[in-house]
C-alpha cells in the first residue's frame, strides 16, 4: 500500500460514495474501486460496510482512516519544511472571509506581508455557511466566520466579541429614543426587522436567540446576507436590523440611526477556523497568529 492508495482511501471515507470520491480525485470510478479491492485484499479486512450507495467506514477502516491522516499529514509536513528551510516562507493561501467578520484583516495581512512577502493571497467572501463547506472540503486554508456554528470539524482562534446595534433609517417610522441613546430587545420588537446572514446559521441564530431567551416574538421581514444591500434598504426606510460594529464601520453614508443594544448578552463573536488534523503549512500558521494578535478595529462612532 502507497501513499496514492491512502489519499485514495481517505477521500472514500471522507466522500462516503465511489462518485464523489472519484470526482474530488478527478479520477474514473472503476479504477478508484480496483485500488479499494487491492487495499482490502492486502490488509485482508474489509475497509468499508456497503449501504445502498452510501460506504460505511467499518472498525479496521476507521483505524486506517486516522493512520492514513496522519501518514499524508507527515509527508505535507515533511515536503514543506524541506522548500522552507531552502527558500524561506513562500506560497499561496487562500481565506475565506464572512460578508460581516472581523475587520482587522486588512492590518493582519499589511503585518504579515512585510514579514513574509513571497506570500500570496486568494481572498474569497462568503457566507459562513458556504466558508464552512469550503474548509471542509480544503478549498480554503482557513476562513473567519460569525460564531455560532457548529465546529466539531474545526481548530479556531477566537477573536473576541463586539457589541451590536440596532439600526433604522433616518425615518425610522416610530418615534425612537435620541441617535445613540440604547434601546431594548423589547422595544426591537415594534420595528419591522431585516436580519443579517442566512436563517439558521451564525449571526441569524444567535439574534433569534437573545429574542427567544425573553420570550420576546421579532417581526422579522426577511434576511440579507449582502452587507451593503441589507444597509441600503434599512437607509431606504425599508425595515430596520441588527448589526456588528464592524458592519457599521463600513457604511459612511450618514443615511442611518444607530442605537447600542441596552443588554451585556448583546455582542457578536468571530473565530478563525481551519480543518481538524489537516496539514497547515508554516505560512498559514504565522497568519492566524498574525490575525489572533492584531487589535480589534473600533472605528465606527455614534
Amino acid at each position: 500500500m502507497d501513499l496514492k492508495q491512502l489519499r485514495y482511501f481517505i477521500a472514500l471515507a471522507e466522500e462516503r460514495q465511489v462518485t464523489s470520491a472519484a470526482q474530488r480525485l478527478h479520477m474514473s470510478q472503476p479504477p478508484l474501486s480496483q485500488q479499494l479491492k487491492l487495499m482490502e485484499t492486502e490488509l485482508r479486512v474489509p475497509l468499508f460496510r456497503r449501504s445502498g450507495r452510501h460506504l460505511e467506514l467499518t472498525a479496521s477502516g476507521k483505524t486506517l482512516y486516522e493512520h492514513a491522516l496522519t501518514i499524508t499529514r507527515l509527508m505535507e509536513e515533511a515536503k514543506a519544511e524541506v522548500r522552507e528551510s531552502g527558500l524561506g516562507i513562500r506560497g499561496k493561501l487562500s481565506v475565506g472571509v464572512n460578508t460581516l467578520s472581523d475587520a482587522r484583516l486588512p492590518g493582519a495581512l499589511n503585518v504579515f506581508r512585510e514579514w513574509y512577502p513571497k506570500v500570496t493571497f486568494k481572498i474569497q467572501q462568503n457566507e459562513t455557511n458556504m466558508l464552512v463547506k469550503l474548509v471542509r472540503e480544503k478549498a480554503l486554508d482557513l476562513a473567519i466566520v460569525r460564531l455560532p456554528i457548529d465546529l466539531t470539524d474545526f481548530d479556531c482562534a477566537m477573536l473576541g466579541e463586539e457589541p451590536l446595534f440596532f439600526v433604522t433609517g433616518e425615518d425610522g417610522g416610530r418615534k425612537l429614543p435620541e441617535h445613540g441613546e440604547p434601546v431594548s430587545y423589547d422595544t426591537i420588537t415594534k420595528y419591522p426587522l431585516l436580519l443579517p446572514s442566512t436563517e439558521g446559521l451564525g449571526l441569524y441564530n444567535l439574534l433569534l436567540e437573545q429574542f427567544r431567551s425573553r420570550g420576546l416574538s421579532p417581526a422579522i421581514i426577511g434576511e440579507c446576507s449582502d452587507i451593503g444591500m441589507l444597509m441600503e434598504l434599512v437607509a431606504s426606510g425599508f425595515g430596520a436590523s441588527i448589526l456588528p460594529e464592524t458592519s457599521l464601520s463600513r457604511y459612511k453614508r450618514g443615511r442611518i440611526r444607530t442605537h447600542r443594544i441596552d443588554d451585556p448578552q448583546a455582542v457578536s463573536s468571530s473565530a478563525v477556523i481551519w480543518l481538524k488534523r489537516q496539514y497547515l503549512s508554516k505560512a498559514a500558521i504565522r497568519l492566524i497568529q498574525t490575525i489572533s494578535e492584531t487589535p480589534p478595529v473600533h472605528e465606527y462612532q455614534q
